[in-house]
Order: structure tokens, then C-alpha cells, then sequence
């Protein structure tokens, strides 16, 4: 009963011009509605208070729902809890995700993907379910979809139905609108809350401490690194952990579609970000176009997010111009498919004999390390492998590590271990940085 007063007088204190008054008159004739129903008029009508208006502070917008609120509870019963959870799914709506800002905010959710506005589906621990919750409206959905790419300068509509974003966090953000999306528009967050350490990969098992300690002496001592997976694998997050080892004192330049890095030990550090064309006149600006920027900066590193296409070329010359300990990722099987993922990459963008491309990568890149997702949906480092050179006209590959799997795992797990099945060939950068292996 106090805490209801206590609410009262806090609302009260708060006052409503005479058009926003009147526009609340709805409510006395809709004494029966449901939370659900008054939910949706007060955003509806929030949303008309808004439009047209100057950014509206987080403050003065708190003020606005909460004299809204008062209002309707002189006419509906509205008890604290209820008043409590209406303010916050309002302001949510205008100032964070919405329904989604609950899965935001939960650590324990990974992924989040909506399919079209009355099917919302997250990853938690690894498997995949449907959420109970879901959008009103397709209105509800679009708006947010807007919000969100807004934020960050992107543009998603008809014209260019698919866009990149990020959220706040470094969350990653995919859109697909209809017409391409045909049952409604398409919106996947993959959440990167916090970076994740080589020492809590260690303790999840997807790496062993003699392979960490391995691959802190390779980027320690400039070689470069060429991370493959499948999707969801963790290429993203591995590559997070391994930028932990380069040396603060150097320059990095950081190249993605969109930010996920979250790399804070280096000052001297510069963040490129692609962007899509638009159709204010904005031209696209490519992870090409990037690359080729930064080597105008005078890096001592770059990191490639994620190669794709022909801007493969450019980040093998980039490899082999001086930039060593650089590192860039690439969906893959395996070393071997990764391989000639990039061959077929590099001829995307130049008309070259496939031994020049081979000699290419077979000098740019020091060593792949290829990342699996396994059917107890756990992470794990699979394979170290070393380019040797060039054997009967093919890229010579000489396994380093290995997982091996062992019998007597939990029922449905996956036990083994990554074992050491060779030694480093090339140890030129690792002398002369003064490391030694083992």
C-alpha cells in the first residue's frame, strides 16, 4: 500500500499539456482493455508526441511516459508492478530494442533471430528455441529495424533490403527486408557482450595451454596468421583472443563489414568499417577499398574482420609488403578448403596464372588455424597447420596440432584434445624476435 502511494506522488509530480490530456480521453472509454491493449495506444500515441519533434532527451522522455501513465491509471487499474514493467517496455521502445532488450541484456543468449514479426527464436547454451514473446505488429518491427541501422549511419529499405549494423555493445546486426525476405522482415543480432580471453578458451576447452602459448610466440613474433571456420564456429571471438598478444607499442588498423573487435591494450590503434551505397549518392567503400587505405598509414598490423571475395588479393600483397603478424578470417571445412576458398577469391578480382596465386598465398600467409563447431555444439580449435611452400605445384601444408577425439565422453559430449603432431618448420621470425619453441 506505501509503495502504491509512494508511486502516486512521484507521478504526480508530473504534469501533461491540455492536447496531451486530451488525446489520453480515449481511456475512459476503455476502462476494460488489457495491459497488452493500453501498452500498444500509449506507444502508438508516444510515438505521434514524438514525430516531428527535437531529440528528446532520456530524462524528459522518462517524465513524458510516466505523466502518460499516471493518466491512464485515473481511469484503468494499474497496480505498481504493472505501472513499473509499462515504463520500462515504453521506453524501450524509443530508446533501446524494445521487446529484444530483455535478450540483450541477458548473458546467458548468444544469438537472437527474428524471422518476420511474429516468430522470434535465441541461442542459449548452444541450442535453439523459440521465444515466447513476440512484435504486435510488422510496424512494431520496421521501426526498430530503423532505429537500429539509423544509429550507425546505414540505410535498409526496398531499394537495399539487406544491410550491416551494430549495436552499442559491439553486437553484431544482419537485416533482410521484403520483398527479398518473403514472410516478413528478417532480423539476426549476434551478441558479443564481452571479449572473451585465451584463458577462458583455455578453461572452455577449445584450446589447450601448450597450443596457446604456441600461437602467443607466432603473433609475438610477426607471423602471419589465417583463421578458418564455418559459421558460428568463433573465428570472430578466437581472433579477439589471439590480438591479445600483439605488442602494444605497434600500430594496428582493424578492417570489418561491421565492428566487432574489441581490442583495448593498443593505443595507437585505427578502425575501418566498410559502408553500403545509399540512395542519398553515398558510394559503397569496400573491405578493398580499406585495405588499400590502410596501407597509407603506416601499419605495423592489419587485421582483416572477414574475407570474402576479391579483396582477398589485396590482403595477401598487404602480407607480403611488410605487414607481418597480420591476421584475417574466412569461412572454411578445413585448412585444406580454406586454401582454395582464397585461390578462387583472389581470381575474383585478378586475371592470374593459379601458380602466381598460389605463390602468392604460399608467401603471405604463415600459418592457418582452423576453428569447428562440434555436434555438442561446443567451440574447439581442430587444427595448426603450417604452410611449407610450394610441392608438385600445390600448397604444402605441415600439421602442427591436431584434435583428436577420445572415447568415454558424457553421453552426447565430445571429449579429446588438440595434440602437438609437428614441429615449426620456418623458425626465421621467431629467432629473430628472440622466442624460442618449445
Amino acid at each position: 500500500m506505501a509503495g502504491k502511494k509512494a508511486e502516486k506522488n512521484q507521478i504526480s509530480d508530473w504534469d501533461l499539456g491540455q492536447e496531451e490530456e486530451e488525446s489520453l480521453d480515449f481511456l475512459k472509454k476503455k476502462s476494460s482493455w488489457t495491459l497488452e491493449e493500453v501498452k500498444r495506444e500509449l506507444r502508438r500515441r508516444l510515438g505521434q508526441e514524438l514525430e516531428g519533434r527535437r531529440q528528446m532527451e532520456d530524462e524528459e522522455l522518462s517524465e513524458l511516459i510516466d505523466a502518460m501513465i499516471h493518466k491512464a491509471g485515473e481511469t484503468l487499474y494499474l497496480p505498481l508492478a504493472e505501472r513499473v514493467k509499462l515504463r520500462e517496455e515504453l521506453y524501450n521502445s524509443f530508446k533501446k530494442l524494445d521487446i529484444l532488450q530483455e535478450l540483450v541484456d541477458n548473458p546467458q543468449i548468444t544469438e537472437i533471430m527474428v524471422n518476420g514479426e511474429q516468430s522470434v527464436f535465441v541461442e542459449k547454451g548452444g541450442a535453439i528455441c523459440r521465444w515466447n514473446r513476440s512484435f504486435e505488429t510488422r510496424e512494431q518491427l520496421e521501426d526498430l529495424i530503423q532505429q537500429i541501422v539509423s544509429r550507425v549511419n546505414r540505410t535498409v529499405n526496398a531499394a537495399f533490403p539487406i544491410a550491416d549494423a551494430r549495436l552499442e555493445d559491439g553486437s553484431r546486426v544482419h537485416v533482410v527486408l521484403p520483398p527479398v525476405a518473403l514472410d516478413g522482415p528478417v532480423l539476426t543480432i549476434r551478441k558479443f557482450p564481452e571479449p572473451i580471453t585465451m584463458e577462458r578458451l583455455i578453461s572452455l576447452g577449445s584450446v589447450t595451454e601448450t597450443a596457446a602459448r604456441f600461437l602467443k610466440k607466432l603473433v609475438k613474433s610477426g607471423y602471419n596468421l589465417f583463421i578458418s571456420g564455418g559459421t558460428g564456429s568463433g573465428k570472430t571471438t578466437f581472433l579477439n583472443a589471439l590480438s591479445e598478444f600483439i605488442p602494444e607499442e605497434e600500430r594496428l588498423i582493424t578492417i570489418e563489414d561491421s565492428a566487432e573487435l574489441q581490442i583495448t591494450h593498443v593505443p595507437n590503434l585505427v578502425r575501418l568499417e566498410t559502408r553500403a551505397a545509399n540512395h542519398e549518392g553515398s558510394r559503397e567503400i569496400t573491405i578493398r577499398d580499406l585495405i588499400r587505405a590502410s596501407l597509407r598509414m603506416r601499419p605495423d598490423r592489419i587485421l582483416v574482420g572477414e574475407v570474402r571475395g576479391a579483396e582477398a588479393l589485396e590482403m595477401l600483397q598487404s602480407m607480403n609488403t611488410g605487414h607481418s603478424g597480420s591476421i584475417s578470417t574466412g569461412h572454411a571445412n578445413s585448412s585444406r578448403d580454406m586454401l582454395l576458398r582464397l585461390e578462387t577469391m583472389v581470381l575474383m578480382g585478378a586475371d592470374l596464372p593459379l601458380a602466381a596465386i598460389r605463390s602468392q598465398i604460399a608467401s603471405a600467409i604463415d600459418i592457418f588455424i582452423h576453428l569447428g563447431r562440434l555436434r555438442d555444439r561446443s567451440r574447439k580449435v581442430l587444427e595448426i597447420e603450417e604452410v611449407t611452400g610450394i610441392e608438385d605445384g600445390e600448397i604444402a601444408l605441415h600439421p602442427l596440432f591436431q584434435f583428436k577425439e577420445t572415447k568415454g565422453g558424457k553421453k552426447g559430449g565430445v571429449e579429446g584434445i588438440l595434440e602437438q603432431v609437428g614441429d615449426l618448420q620456418n623458425r626465421q621470425k621467431l629467432e629473430m624476435s628472440g622466442e624460442t619453441w618449445p
